[in-house]
């Protein structure tokens, strides 16, 4: 697999979940199987956080031989490999080492993030070959891993340890896409044929999510809903024509959650246990919440948690406009993040104005947001668009009742609750209104008064699926129907 964060060696956003947990599971999963494990390789690059989170993280690093030359740009850089393993398996996560491109500070935002990029391509491409490996399934994910799949179908196709790999491209969020100038083409050493719309031209630009969309044999996203969203002019980001004539070969798989991690049983990151049958420990964690952010300490209130960036996509926008009637509610806001300067003074005049009533906490705080999942009563998620969304499925398994908008993985993964059958998991609305916001939120407090449909629901809530090993069948499905076709040709 190719990827530009892993956790827990760098994190940024929730491709580093996603790179931290579905390797460690395919590994699993294939080792119960009694057919033969499966090997799982990772290359990323050498960020300088790699080596900062090493003590705190408790995992080792190696160096791999000497360093390597790679053709770049009529230049010759060098690559210094690196290795370690994914925590709890036996992953190996090699890194691509280049002190000119990767000892900054940050992991992204870079000037010249697109030379950065397609480096890492090439210098991961270039140590599978010293490395002397060959791979049945080459899976990249994101633009920064987009032009592996090129280099694989065009530069490489006479290769032999390239020539047989299913290549695999995941989209995590089609609205970042790394977009350049046309004179990357000649910077990734790539042919100057490529440059047409049906390659990597977009718009006279080279678009590298582009490339691994039109050249990987399979295209994954990150949920069945968002797989066909984007293939429509409101989701598609000017990229819906070129993904609908993939639509063959493009997969939604639901992202999931590392059950092995998040286990409301367990008191390795919450202060209090607690079960579907036993919610007492529960209580105790609302309770500490409450008193932590000096909110009214009161079992009956429902306490509302909102763990987001507070940008117009995460659905500040219209739950902005609803504070006034919403805050006329008994009930308590429990804010955790940070994003545009609009909403994040409006979070914080709610919590001024009513400081027994609402928490801003304007940062990002790992122990306060395990706390908020398990402590809240329901967690809001409004968002206009969501590829996948986990903060539905950490709030799930912790039996805090999402209210969403049902768009991509947030209508895969939540349920309307319906009293009579007692099935569903959550509250949700498919028009993008403030108006039909509120009316999910008020659906919410009316079950949540009735206390044994609120327990049914909690009880629904925590015992759904959401694993990584319900996600890793899919991506074994694929890859095994994939290497067939390809071998049948």
């Amino acid at each position: 697999m190719m990827s530009y964060e892993v956790y827990p060696f760098v994190k940024v956003g929730g491709l580093a979940d996603v790179l931290g947990s579905l390797p460690k599971y395919l590994e699993r999963l294939s080792s119960r199987s009694g057919s033969q494990p499966m090997e799982i390789d990772i290359y990323m690059p050498y960020h300088r956080a790699v080596s900062k989170n090493a003590k705190p993280f408790g995992y080792s690093i190696e160096k791999i031989g000497s360093p390597f030359p790679v053709p770049f740009m009529q230049t010759i850089q060098e690559v210094q490999l690196y290795r370690s393993r994914l925590p709890d398996s036996d992953v190996n996560v090699y890194f691509i080492g280049n002190d000119h491109f990767f000892s900054g500070e940050k992991v992204y935002g870079y000037e010249d993030q697109g030379e950065q990029a397609i480096f890492f391509n090439v210098g991961a491409l270039e140590a599978i070959r010293v490395l002397g490996k060959s791979y049945d399934v080459i899976h990249a994910h994101d633009w920064q891993s987009g032009l592996i799949p090129v280099y694989i179908k065009t530069l490489l196709r006479e290769e032999p340890m390239f020539q047989k790999a299913l290549t695999v491209f995941t989209i995590h969020n089609l609205g970042y896409q790394g977009k350049f100038p046309s004179m990357y083409l000649n910077m990734a050493g790539l042919p100057h044929y490529l440059f047409n719309v049906d390659a990597l031209e977009f718009y006279g630009e080279i678009n590298f999510l582009k490339g691994g969309v039109l050249f990987s044999d399979i295209v994954t996203t990150v949920s069945p809903r968002y797989a066909q969203e984007i293939q429509t002019k409101a989701f598609g980001e000017k990229l819906e024509g070129v993904l609908s004539i993939r639509s063959d070969a493009l997969y939604g798989i639901l992202n999931g959650i590392d059950y092995d991690i998040f286990d409301p049983t367990k008191t390795n990151l919450v202060p209090y246990a607690f079960t579907p049958n036993d919610l007492s420990g529960k209580a105790r964690n609302k309770r500490l919440l409450q008193e932590r952010l000096g909110l009214e300490v009161n079992p009956d209130v429902p306490v509302f948690g909102l763990i987001s960036r507070l940008v117009a996509q995460k659905g500040l926008d219209i739950l902005s406009k609803i504070t006034p009637f919403f805050l006329m509610q008994d009930v308590q806001l429990v804010v955790l993040g940070t994003g545009d300067a609009e909403y994040e003074e409006l979070v914080q005049e709610m919590a001024a104005e009513n400081p027994k009533k609402v928490s801003a906490n304007l940062k990002f705080d790992i122990d306060l947001a395990n706390l908020i999942y398990a402590g809240s009563d329901i967690f809001l998620m409004p968002s206009r668009y969501e590829p996948c969304g986990l903060g539905q499925m950490f709030s799930l398994r912790f039996g805090t009742i999402p209210v969403v908008h049902y768009v991509g993985g947030l209508a895969d993964s939540i349920i309307e609750f319906d009293e009579k059958e007692k099935t569903g998991n959550g509250f949700g609305f498919s028009e993008y209104r403030e108006s039909e916001l509120l009316l999910s939120i008020f659906r919410a407090l009316y079950f949540y008064r009735r206390k044994e449909s609120w327990e049914t629901l909690i009880k629904n809530a925590m015992t759904d699926d959401f694993s990584w090993e319900r996600s890793a069948k899919e991506y074994v499905y694929i890859y095994t129907e994939g290497l067939k076709n390809k071998r049948a040709l």
